[in-house]
């Protein structure tokens, strides 16, 4: 019965009915040429007799669950596959609306802890043809990041292959470690208590950079919102894509990252849609910006669990020109980035904890609503294929990130790379977020009037 690392069990231990901690994502696929009919039931009826299975999509929690569940694992070894693995059809008239819907009430929706927590739902009945697949795992077996690389691993470049494996299955075995020599527990003992030493000096480096540079977001800085609220559990789910190409003309006009031209897109969107709202606050608002802190050697069939840093980043949405937003973004980032860079690993956890600690006393009755919340909004970038990707000769059209929400923050924006485009899936409050989907076309003016301000 292996035990749950406290970065995985946390998010078992704050889950509740309005606050599902689970990650999602919606994947769009063009059916290869010559598909008959009944190819999905195929597809499905294939999938079904794989018996390959990645021990991750084994595990559920040790039971009784309310106890011994939030500390260990254990392994389901008669896992019912036919529950996990669904097949659904979209109501009519099949647009991309109804795929949505569905995906929202999907969202919604706790796992089942007596079974290992994952579902996936092969959905046919668009009137364009396409087919979808939307996946949810608890943030306790994977970050958003370990997710995608799974999904990468399930998938080809060639649009010939007919060996893709199935969402919980693998293609490659795990690497085999380097042999090692035996090591004392008490040379692992040494080597955290070596970094925890080390916080003492980093904390001396974030106090200089936030009370005399004034150059680091910290938190408890951001404005109260309409979005810093008390949450329901009812989710909305909105997707769209932008050619990566137009962020990177953009980048490089300006001299900044693509992430920075991402977060200005998201920024100039918040205030538009705020603006709409009557809502804007007076001040800049923060969001938190995940960074993966898993190491590039990672294979993909070894990522699971949770290695996320928190990066706070001052939006600017208090000013009105979208270059001087553009570079008040820049600069905040690379503030952040710079700190980052002096510590360890676990100096980054560590510190990353400290921003969104506050979040651990929203459950609290009235703490959401009587105090100022630690930031405004999560804006997630997530690193996903950078060619033309195909399952089993269909080819991946979208790739639609839908990630969690806590009490205090309504609002989540996650996007991801696929190929030549830029995929963003926005995860609101159904009950907190009135009109989610405008907030789409809100960040393709941004984007336009970002192309404006750098030519």
């Amino acid at each position: 019965m292996p035990l749950m690392p406290v970065t995985d069990s946390m998010f078992l231990l704050v889950e509740t009915r309005e606050h599902p901690m689970h990650v999602g994502g919606l994947q769009l696929f063009r059916k290869p040429e010559g598909a008959g009919p009944d190819y999905l039931s195929t597809l499905r009826q294939n999938l079904l007799e794989a018996t390959e299975m990645r021990n991750l999509f084994r595990r559920r929690p040790a039971r009784p669950v309310n106890t011994v569940g939030h500390l260990a694992w254990s392994e389901d070894n008669a896992l019912d596959l036919d529950y996990h693995f669904r097949h659904s059809a979209l109501p009519q008239p099949g647009r991309i609306r109804e795929l949505l819907e569905l995906t929202s009430r999907w969202h919604s929706t706790l796992l089942d802890r007596h079974r290992p927590l994952w579902e996936i739902h092969l959905v046919e009945g668009l009137r364009d043809g396409r087919f979808a697949l939307y996946s949810k795992v608890h943030h306790a077996l994977l970050d958003g990041v370990s997710a995608l690389r799974h999904l990468q691993n399930m998938l080809s470049e060639d649009p010939a292959a007919m060996d893709c494996p199935p969402p919980w299955g693998a293609r490659d075995r795990q690497r085999p470690r380097t042999a090692r020599g035996p090591r004392s527990p008490f040379d692992a003992l040494g080597r955290a208590a070596g970094q925890l030493a080390g916080l003492a000096p980093a904390a001396v480096k974030v106090a200089n950079e936030a009370f005399r540079e004034h150059t680091l977001t910290m938190p408890m800085q951001a404005p109260k919102t309409m979005l810093n609220v008390p949450i329901g559990g009812a989710r909305r789910f909105a997707a769209q894509s932008w050619p990566l190409s137009r962020v990177r003309a953009i980048a490089s006009a300006a001299g900044v990252s693509r992430n920075d031209v991402v977060l200005a897109m998201c920024s100039g969107a918040l205030r538009d849609y705020l603006i709409e709202q009557r809502a804007l606050p007076d001040t800049a608002m923060i969001a938190m910006v995940p960074m993966s802190l898993r190491k590039p050697s990672e294979g993909l069939a070894e990522a699971s669990g949770n290695s996320i840093g928190a990066l706070l980043c001052n939006l600017a949405t208090d000013l009105a020109d979208p270059a001087q937003r553009l570079a008040a973004i820049h600069r905040s980032m690379c503030d952040g980035k710079a700190l980052f860079t002096q510590l360890t690993p676990l100096q980054t956890l560590l510190l990353s904890g400290i921003n969104v600690a506050a979040l651990g006393a929203s459950p609290i009755p009235g703490v959401v609503n009587n105090t100022r919340p630690p930031f405004n909004i999560v804006i997630s970038n997530v690193p996903g294929p950078r060619r033309q990707m195909y399952w089993n000769g269909a080819a991946l059209d979208g790739v639609y990130p839908a990630s969690v929400l806590l009490d205090g923050q309504a609002l989540n924006i996650t996007m991801t790379s696929n190929g030549d485009n830029l995929d963003f899936g926005i995860t609101g409050c159904r009950r907190s977020v009135p009109h989610l989907q405008r907030i789409l076309l809100h960040l393709d003016t941004a984007l336009a009037e970002l192309e404006d301000a750098v030519r």
